[in-house]
């Protein structure tokens, strides 16, 4: 029994869907707002190889993983990211209102990931490659916005790649161990995921 694909359409959405994509967005703008302080603490730790800062990027991609990979609808990734980000704007990002069109673009960058299976692929490697590819969106817009006279072979390529890592390790593989943690519990028994478990 194949456990790597959608078991109803994709694109038609529920009113569950969107509320589960509400809650995690709230409750990961809260833990995005809390993880900028992280960010800025361990600026000084990092200062020996600045672009290596890039490897604690993956906190901020969970949603436009996680999402998806639960409720399996066309736009989840981008929906939950954006309200995280607007979520953490709300509470005082130090970034500002740039922080919710940051959040629209790592959530389109993850989108691309499960795009690219035509949202009939929720396995491993999906979500890994959507993790690594919301980073890539997110790091790309930092260097044009935040960084654009530092250097390209010393700070920005190698700041993208720990980035890529992160949201690959972190966002990616993170997501996908919380589903499958999630799984057993039947709080996911409502989504394809949870009916998929069933039927095996």
């Amino acid at each position: 029994m194949p456990t790597d694909s959608t078991l109803d359409a994709p694109g038609r959405w529920r009113t569950v869907d969107i509320l589960t994509c509400a809650v995690l967005a709230v409750a990961f703008g809260v833990v995005f707002w809390a993880w900028n302080f992280v960010w800025a603490g361990l600026d000084p730790v990092l200062a020996f190889l600045p672009p290596l800062k890039g490897i604690l990027y993956g906190v901020w991609l969970i949603p436009a993983v996680l999402a998806p990979l639960i409720v399996r609808r066309v736009g989840a990734g981008l929906l939950t990211e954006a309200l995280a980000a607007t979520v953490s704007a709300l509470l005082g990002s130090v970034w500002g209102v740039l922080v919710i069109y940051q959040g629209l673009l790592q959530g389109l960058g993850g989108e691309l990931g499960f795009a690219a299976g035509r949202y009939r692929r929720f396995g491993t490697p999906t979500a890994v490659a959507a993790g690594a590819l919301a980073c890539v969106a997110a790091t790309i817009f930092d260097v044009v916005v935040w960084y654009p006279d530092t250097e390209l072979w010393s700070f920005q390529l190698p700041y993208i790649a720990f980035a890529a890592l992160s949201g690959a390790v972190v966002a990616g593989l993170g997501s996908k161990a919380l589903v499958n943690a999630m799984l057993p519990t039947g709080v996911l028994d409502r989504f394809p995921a949870g009916r998929e478990r069933a039927r095996i």
